[in-house]
């Protein structure tokens, strides 16, 4: 007779026998599961050129679900997203909840191969959009945290996610100009490339033509300028009425002479996938008034006059460079600011990226502070004297925005160490003139008395070198600081060569110096950026301003603190943080997509800090840096936290780089 265990043995039996059946049923479909995911993520970017490695992880990791026809997938009220999607069949619907305001769409499909949302799962926050199976569909679902481990891990994969969210910046100046439509309705893009601007068929003549036949071509051709080519078709220089003026009439040149004689020799040339905007800013840089346009063998193809670029703005380059140049006091230059604003204003609105409208902005700024030198050297004789006017700060790195004050200083040479302060004074006093002049201008007085009136930044050369050598010998907190306003320095008027020898002599100290820039390292890292744990920022930063975000404090100082150590570190000569980074990182073998997404952080930074002092202020009143990212639409939003996110990486690499706990 079997015992009551004995006879319980062969139902137990069973139930294990059942149960690893079913394990290895659950085994076999999730290895097929796997099997079919590789299958198919070969054929679709950027899977298809990710390691073997991360493929098979991911695979392994996903899981397939299903949603018939007409079933929500996701949307803003599920909370925080927890899968990346990747449809595998089916066609999915992205629709903006709410408002209109996130992106240049309200409505897109998406179908197999296409993944979402990579925003919101890479920000660990509640999608924008509600997800919604058009038909029956199948997805991958792959968890947030393996999302997060791959996009650490595959550096295609982090591309792709990278590139994602970068490319969301063109959406949102795509949404600025939309503002804007009807104010610049009547304005064709600076960003039209000059292959369509100007004249393409230009008069061209031979360097042996005379200077009679040359008038007389152009006479007949009611034109103002002539180029000069060789037989190759290749310029060699212009001649224009104002040359005939200088060089021919005042030179007593006999209209025999051949017209190479009285041409600018080495004239302006841009390529014709050169833009509006790049001609714009070299003439505004150089004073030029004619661009030639050449093909990709330097043969003419067309040329373009400040005229023509006029025609492209309500206020014009030409208008206010001439303004500019020809002013003879303080009133005229005062409109003349109010003109730059105002073209500025018309570049943001067209989408010009906020790196070309910074050096554009700082580009006619200079030209408007030569021109207050040159007026206040009337009443002030430094003839035979070596001297150069520096620009520190923003305006020394060519970043200028609509917020600015003075950072300047001067450097001279006297070898009389006797007259030395005689000088200085004298200098002194023409400074004092020239800040004033600038503060009516709208550039105002530096709080800090960072200004060429100041005598601690009125100096000789060997001054200036002794000054930045005790900043670097012994970096204590006041050096620290001056550091990040004086190392950012470029001459605007005077012996350039002055500002140079102070560069080298700079270059030399720090490379020579890795305390030193360990210490400037460490300071960077004091700030950083306003990124919450639970909110997606922290507005709670600056007291008296509750619910807002400094975009220079937090934002765009981190990019130039870490673009200044590496350029000091590398022998970067280049004050612009850009250009700075950009060749530091080459120096530094810093992948390119990995720079790349760093200043398309940097530049939204910008972008935002300009639209911001443009657009959200009253007529006439000074704007700031200070932003409620409440008020920003939730593309803005979702790119501002990932550029925070490209300052906190590069903060990273800083730290690691210089050891700095």
């Amino acid at each position: 007779m079997n015992t009551p265990e004995q006879k319980l043995q062969p139902v137990t039996d069973h139930a294990t026998a059942m149960t690893e059946l079913a394990q290895s049923i659950r085994l076999e479909g999730q290895h097929r599961v796997a099997e079919n995911a590789l299958a198919f993520l070969k054929n679709h970017a950027p899977f298809n050129k990710m390691q073997a490695a991360h493929l098979q992880r991911f695979a392994e990791q996903a899981k397939v679900a299903f949603y018939p026809a007409g079933s929500q997938i996701i949307g803003p009220d599920a909370g925080n997203v927890r899968y990346f999607y990747l449809i595998e069949s089916g066609k999915v619907q992205a629709r903006q909840a709410g408002e209109v305001t996130v992106t240049e769409y309200s409505i897109l499909s998406l179908g197999a191969g296409e993944s979402f949302p990579i925003g919101a799962v890479t920000a660990g926050r509640p999608s924008t959009n509600i997800y919604t199976a058009i038909d029956d569909v199948f997805c991958y679902q792959l968890p947030a945290e393996d999302f997060m481990t791959l996009v650490a891990s595959s550096p295609e994969f982090n591309l792709f996610c990278t590139q994602y969210i970068a490319s969301l910046l063109n959406q949102s100046r795509q949404q600025l100009q939309l503002q804007f439509a009807q104010r610049a309705s009547e304005q064709q893009t600076l960003n039209s490339p000059l292959a369509g601007i100007g004249s393409r068929s230009p008069i061209a003549v031979a360097p042996e033509t005379s200077l009679r036949t040359a008038l007389e071509i152009m006479s007949k051709a009611d034109i103002g300028s002539l180029v000069i080519a060789g037989e190759d078709d290749k310029p060699v220089g212009v001649f224009t009425r104002s040359d005939l003026l200088d060089r021919v009439v005042l030179a007593e040149l006999p209209l025999t002479a051949p017209i190479s004689q009285a041409m600018s020799t080495s004239p302006l040339q841009l390529e014709e996938h050169a833009t509006a905007y790049d001609a714009m800013l070299a003439m505004a840089s150089k004073g030029f008034r004619h661009v030639l346009v050449t093909d990709a063998e330097g043969r003419l193809t067309g040329v373009v006059s400040e005229r023509d670029l006029f025609a492209l703005q309500r206020i014009g380059l030409r208008q206010i460079r001439q303004t500019i140049d020809s002013a003879q006091d303080i009133e005229t230059l005062q409109q003349a600011t109010l003109d730059i604003r105002q073209l500025a204003f018309n570049m943001l609105a067209q989408g010009v990226g906020a790196e070309q409208l910074t050096q554009f902005i700082s580009a006619l700024n200079d030209a408007l502070t030569r021109r207050v030198l040159q007026l206040n050297l009337e009443n002030h004789n430094f003839d035979g004297i070596e001297w150069c006017w520096l620009a520190f700060g923003s305006e020394g790195r060519d970043e200028q925005t609509f917020v600015t004050d003075q950072d300047n200083g001067i450097v001279f040479a006297c070898n009389d160490a006797a007259a030395v302060d005689a000088l200085r004074q004298r200098f002194l006093t023409f400074a004092l003139d020239v800040n004033k002049d600038l503060d009516r201008c709208g550039f105002t007085l530096c709080k800090g008395n960072i200004m060429a009136s100041n005598p601690q930044w009125c100096l000789t050369l060997d001054e200036w070198k002794d000054q930045f050598s005790t900043w670097v010998r012994i970096p204590h907190s006041d050096a620290l600081l001056n550091a990040t306003i004086f190392f950012d320095f470029r001459p605007l008027f005077g012996k350039f060569e002055l500002a140079e020898a102070m560069r080298r002599h700079l270059l030399v100290q720090t490379q020579s110096s890795p305390l030193f820039l360990k210490a400037m390292a460490h300071n960077a890292l004091d700030v950083e950026p306003p990124l919450g744990k639970i909110r997606d920022f922290l507005t709670d930063l600056e007291p008296g301003h509750p619910g807002k975000i400094d975009l220079k404090k937090y934002g765009s100082r981190i990019f130039v603190d870490v673009a200044r150590i590496y350029a000091l570190a590398t022998g970067v000569h280049n004050s612009n943080t850009v250009q700075r980074l950009r060749l530091a990182s080459q120096r530094l073998s810093i992948r390119n997509d990995e720079i790349n997404a760093i200043l398309d952080g940097l530049n939204f930074i910008q972008f935002l800090r300009l639209r911001h002092q443009c657009l959200d202020v009253e007529p006439g009143a000074q704007g700031d840096n200070l932003i409620n990212p409440d008020d920003l639409n939730e593309l803005d939003r979702r790119i501002l936290k990932e550029s925070f996110r490209q300052a906190r990486k590069i903060q990273s690499r800083l730290k690691i780089d210089y050891q700095v706990n």
